[in-house]
């Protein structure tokens, strides 16, 4: 990479956290997009040096969407929007709608994500397989990682603000939820 890189974003999705990398040649023109580190759009020469650029991140192609604005003068600023809200509200409104654990099973981390509104499970970037049931209490939604018998546990806080709370058992051990 060369010395334009102007803007890096971490961005976590159902699939994993992807590192986006921005290049700016202000004096070309060049526009360079990494996720991850391999190279998406490259756009030489171009002669509007502020503007937009689009592409999608992640296994579902979330449409994400970096801008250039100038400043004053030579300077510009640098923004990150996934699915057309900055980087800090899709943040923000994504741990309402997820719940993510971070736990390490036979020497592999294990990043799982529970999409709330779907009840889909990803794991390491993987969609899982899943089987669904009601229980006397909630729900269950059992899945396997490695031989790992798991579970993901959805029953009434009985408070209306809070909601319905979910809880990972892994060979029924709860795991502890992260915040991204």
């Amino acid at each position: 990479m060369s010395g334009d890189l102007v803007g890096v974003w971490e961005v976590a999705l159902s699939d994993g956290v992807h590192r986006i990398e921005f290049e700016h040649g202000t004096t070309t023109g060049k526009r360079v997009i990494y996720i991850d580190g391999k190279e998406i759009v490259r756009r030489d020469w171009m002669f509007k040096l502020v503007g937009k650029e689009t592409f999608n991140v992640g296994s579902a192609a979330t449409k994400a969407t970096i801008n250039i604005d100038a400043v004053s003068g030579f300077a510009y600023e640098y923004t990150l929007e996934i699915n057309g809200k900055s980087l800090k509200t899709y943040m923000e409104n994504r741990s309402k709608v997820t719940n993510t654990w971070l736990l390490n099973l036979d020497g592999i981390d294990c990043r799982v994500v529970l999409e709330k509104d779907t009840m889909d499970i990803w794991c390491n970037g993987q969609k899982m397989e899943t089987a669904g049931e009601f229980v006397e209490d909630g729900t269950e939604t059992h899945f396997t990682l490695s031989a790992h018998d798991c579970c993901i546990k959805a029953v009434s806080s009985g408070k209306r603000r809070d909601g319905i709370i979910h809880t990972l058992l892994v060979d029924g051990t709860e795991i502890a939820e992260t915040t991204e």
